[in-house]
């Protein structure tokens, strides 16, 4: 969502609404079958006055008692058949209409699935919550009334006008006087009341965002006391929703008090002129009785206008919401790819394949990424990247904070995509394939691991599909994570949302668990150790050398430990690869590289490697192999 809600500006609510047509193609014979269902009955009611008509004209001025009561029976049986039909209306839209707006719900939740991930950077969750709720019941509430009672009420308000002027033509006239004003007044509420309910809506969004951070970081709210800040922010959205609503209660009230007293001057009117008539002769009292009756049960229909109408322009602006988000192009399909630009990576130059057709292993070329939203002449993130990681060959990526390299592993599942170069798997540009055989093939760990509210094998196995118990207690093993056998229902323990049950430490070696469960080719680390205790990384790490010796993985690391795990390192320095070697030849021979493992803070390539022992030295010395060569 923009930072800014942006009003919709000379929208059309019909233009709007139509948007629905294709969830309710398949429900329209239903539909259809409801509004001439309701039609009937409304007309029904229509033919009370003519019956009334009949009464006072015939019987009640011949005094003839059975003809009065002959006048009730039907007046009864048009009553019990418009109640009837009324009913059965209600029956036959009620069951395919809840399709409809579960087909909805379905549809929205199975495209956000599908929508990049700088999709969801930019929108607030509590907005797509809003979208996929409470926009989505006002549209099924158009389906069942509003459309409805809008084709129901325009047919009875000209059924009904017919028969006054089949009655009397001079009262129908007079009754005829308010539709241009009501006209106006329809047109200049509608245009009004649709910006009103577009910013309500919105700001539900953002009143259901605030309720949803503050659940999720409750542990923040409390542990800095920041609840009173929190419940005034919530305030403030809440008072500022409050003047919105009953900015639209005025305006309807408004509408509503003109709709019903005009009406009602012109029924006055006419009830004047039609007893004057009738005391004239030129007008029978049954006629008189009868127009008065079709006007007053014609008050509804007019009556209703202004309420229809605030829901029609509510519904129009639910479904202007529901498609901003299902709009926006899904991640299927092949990006295009900008050409890379010639030139060596500076130290990497070795590792520069600029061809890597049929190459194995991961392979980047000329990779450049920019985000979507970042000015077109502000510095890429990455900017000619070249690298390849040589089949079954595991490379440690290292930097400085902010440099890109979470950025970087994300490139190779296409969580984003690169702005231009392209990625290569075995030799197969991962812009070719389908993005589900894409991410079968590439397992991925994040250094903020994600659990959701299932049971703990159920989190895991998500990393596998039709992975059994078998995979599921090697997995845990290499990820150290038996901790789940003494939880109180072991792997089929609900570990809450969000896995906020489970320490840090647990969370992520859960998440490792999931990233190698289905023993994947590529394996993409995001820090994966980084929530763990000296002990127990290193028992991971024992057992992820098993796992590694069988695929080809990224790694990003920030600590020598994790760096252990690598045949290579790439340091990537300000967007590009500045270095690839073994750990001990870029410690010796790179003083940026030397800095960060040593954790000193050395300004220049003098200062890294003073005379005598150094960082370099005790690093060397710490972290140095058993055997020469070695780097597992």
């Amino acid at each position: 969502m923009p930072e800014e809600h942006v009003e919709p500006k000379d929208r059309s609510a019909a233009r709007s609404l139509m948007r629905l047509w294709p969830y309710v193609r398949p429900v329209r014979a239903r539909l259809s079958s409801a509004v001439l269902i309701a039609v009937v009955a409304s007309c029904l009611g229509l033919v009370i006055p003519l019956v009334l008509k009949w009464m006072v004209d015939g019987p009640v001025a011949d005094r003839d008692p059975g003809g009065v009561w002959l006048g009730a029976l039907y007046l009864l049986l048009l009553g019990i058949a418009e109640a009837f039909l009324f009913g059965l209306r209600r029956w036959v839209v009620a069951r395919p209409l809840a399709g409809v707006e579960a087909a909805m719900r379905d549809g929205l939740y199975r495209h956000l699935q599908r929508l990049p991930v700088a999709f969801h950077d930019r929108w607030p969750s509590g907005q797509l919550l809003s979208r996929g709720t409470t926009d989505l019941m006002l549209v099924r509430m158009f389906l069942a009334f509003p459309l409805t009672y809008l084709v129901v009420n325009s047919t009875t308000i000209v059924v009904g006008f017919v028969i006054l002027l089949g009655q009397e033509w001079t009262l129908g006239l007079v009754l005829l006087i308010p539709v241009v004003p009501l006209m106006i007044l329809c047109s200049v509420f509608e245009a009004k009341y649709s910006l009103v309910a577009r910013r309500a809506q919105d700001q539900v969004g953002d009143l259901t965002t605030v309720v949803e951070e503050s659940v999720l970081g409750i542990r923040i709210v409390k542990g800095f006391g920041r609840h009173r800040s929190q419940a005034l922010a919530f305030r403030a959205l809440a008072q500022r929703l409050r003047a919105t609503e009953l900015e639209k209660a005025r305006l309807l009230a408004g509408i509503w008090a003109f709709i019903t007293t005009i009406p009602e001057l012109a029924i006055g009117a006419a009830l004047v002129l039609g007893t004057v008539q009738v005391a004239d002769g030129g007008l029978s009292a049954g006629t008189l009785v009868a127009f008065l009756s079709t006007a007053l049960a014609l008050r509804w229909p007019v009556e209703s206008i202004g309420f229809l109408l605030a829901i029609s322009q509510e519904s129009a602006s639910a479904t202007e919401r529901f498609f901003e988000v299902m709009d926006v192009a899904e991640e299927e399909g092949t990006v295009a790819r900008g050409a890379a630009a010639a030139g060596p990576s500076g130290d990497a130059a070795s590792d520069v394949l600029p061809d890597a057709s049929g190459a194995g292993g991961m392979v980047f070329e000329g990779v450049r990424f920019r985000y979507p939203d970042a000015a077109e002449d502000s510095a890429p993130v990455l900017d000619r990247i070249d690298l390849r990681i040589r089949p079954g060959e595991t490379m440690a990526l290292v930097g400085a904070t902010g440099c890109g390299k979470t950025t970087l592993t994300a490139l190779v599942p296409r969580l984003h995509d690169a702005t231009s170069g392209r990625i290569t798997l075995d030799g197969e540009d991962i812009t070719a394939m389908p993005r589900e055989r894409l991410r079968e093939l590439v397992s991925v760990a994040f250094e903020e691991p994600t659990l959701f509210s299932a049971t703990v094998a159920e989190n895991v196995l998500m990393g596998a599909e039709g992975a059994g118990q078998d995979e599921l207690r090697r997995a845990l093993s290499v990820a150290q994570a038996d901790f789940v056998h003494d939880l109180p229902h072991g792997t089929d323990t609900q570990v809450g949302e969000q896995g906020l049950s489970l320490s840090g430490g647990q969370r992520q070696r859960l998440a490792l668990a999931r990233a190698v469960v289905g023993r994947p080719r590529f394996l993409v680390l995001d820090d994966p150790l980084s929530a763990l205790d000296v002990h127990t990384e290193t028992l991971v790490e024992a057992a992820l050398r098993s796992v590694l010796r069988d695929t080809t993985a990224v790694v990003v690391a920030h600590r020598p430990s994790t760096v252990m795990l690598a045949d290579r390192v790439a340091l990537l320095s300000e967007g590009r690869i500045s270095a690839v070697g073994t750990h001990q030849e870029l410690l010796r021979g790179n003083p940026e590289y030397a800095r960060l493992m040593s954790g000193a803070d050395l300004p220049d390539a003098e200062d890294a490697f003073p005379p005598g022992p150094g960082p370099t030295d005790k690093i060397l010395g710490a972290y140095a192999p058993a055997e020469e060569g070695s780097s597992r």
